[in-house]
């Protein structure tokens, strides 16, 4: 069909320009534009990141159940819930201070036309993700501690309490997911974008 462009051509020139270099001059506005979106969007997620990995951190210095006075050892450390409580708490931190490091990673990237094919919606991608299980391991972990703290005294407390901490988690997929969705399918799907020869 006349007029129409093979998106699979290697070297697609119009005069002395590739098509992608006409599409960036042709779309500063869209580049600005996005540029402020992913601006925007990772220093919110950075904040909240940030706000998990206090909370974790400082949990992990102050464990329930108390210590040892002698040996500084956690009174709990063989229960099971103790060792949830644990695993939960240092993978929330890992998970939160990697999804830190990923947004500030986006914060200080060049935001070059290029940028917005592949680099900065993988990390977009991994930062939610990472910031999604930070979340859930500190409600695991919180889950946990109410378990410790209660014992046997109030059993029928944990299960409304359980589901009343899943609640977040379950906010946060429900509007985050879509977003989510779309960038992996725009990132990982058909595009007519090839990243390996389209700024030749």
């Amino acid at each position: 069909m006349e007029g129409c462009v093979n998106p699979k051509t290697k070297f697609a020139y119009f005069g002395r320009k590739t098509f992608w270099r006409i599409f960036v001059e042709q779309h500063g506005k869209l580049l600005k534009n996005g540029e402020k979106w992913v601006k925007d969007t990772a220093n919110s997620c950075m904040l909240v990141s940030t706000l998990i990995t206090t909370v974790l951190f400082a949990a992990a210095f102050t464990v329930p159940g108390d210590n040892d006075n002698n040996t500084g050892i956690p009174l709990l450390i063989g229960q099971d819930t103790f060792l949830v409580f644990a695993i939960s708490d240092a993978l929330g931190l890992f998970s939160s201070l990697t999804a830190i490091l990923l947004f500030l990673a986006i914060l200080t990237s060049r935001y070059e036309p290029q940028d917005f094919l592949e680099s900065l919606p993988k990390k977009i991608i991994m930062g939610l993700s990472l910031l999604f299980l930070s979340l859930a391991f500190m409600l695991v972990a919180f889950a946990a501690t109410l378990t410790i703290v209660l014992d046997r005294r109030l059993e029928w407390v944990l299960t409304p309490i359980t589901l009343l901490t899943s609640l977040p988690v379950a906010l946060f997929a429900r509007l985050q997911l879509p977003l989510l969705f779309q960038m992996v399918k725009s990132t990982y799907g058909p595009s007519i974008f090839y990243p390996e020869s389209i700024w030749e």
